[in-house]
């Protein structure tokens, strides 16, 4: 169990990041289209998860803004960016800040990606929702970077998730 803060106030999720160098475990997301979207639809492709809990605040949307930015520079690499929003509002904001760099995807239904990846909120005023975090995965979708952001109204360290890739 990872425990955080949310503006200074302590909470917890329900288990811990996968480990660097363990293989991801495998995932299922609802796309803006409400397609299915699974993680070997990714095969061959690096991939950064930015995990978050709801485009609605001012943070999470600024993390997929700034790695809409980045994204174009990376080479075989997707950012996903994965919250607990419904798919129209994920394709409402990215529609809204010209957000084409970068999928957004949904686990609006069981919140199955949360359990697996040990991110759900346990307690608190979002409880239910993601833990801000970073996962970034190799060609291979092995982890070779993780952050569970202590803080949850801080930003992510998006120089280390790049840097990760190189």
């Amino acid at each position: 169990m990872a425990k955080i803060t949310l503006q200074g106030n302590p909470i917890k999720t329900i288990g811990k990041l996968p480990k660097k160098g363990k293989k991801a475990k495998k995932f299922k997301a609802v796309a803006n289209d409400l397609s299915t979207v699974k993680l070997k639809d990714f095969k061959g492709n690096r991939l950064i998860l930015n995990v978050f809990p709801s485009l609605d605040t001012g943070t999470c949307a600024k993390s997929v803004i700034e790695f809409n930015q980045r994204a174009s520079d990376l080479d075989n690499t997707k950012v996903l960016c994965i919250s607990r929003d419904l798919p129209f509002a994920q394709a409402r904001f990215c529609g809204a800040e010209v957000i084409e760099n970068v999928i957004t995807l949904s686990d609006f239904n069981k919140g199955k990606f949360g359990k697996k990846y040990g991110l759900t909120i346990k307690n608190g005023p979002l409880k239910g929702l993601f833990s801000r975090a970073i996962i970034v995965l190799d060609e291979d979708h092995n982890v070779i970077y993780t952050e569970q952001v202590s803080e949850i109204v801080n930003e992510p360290n998006y120089d280390a998730a790049i840097k990760a890739l190189s």
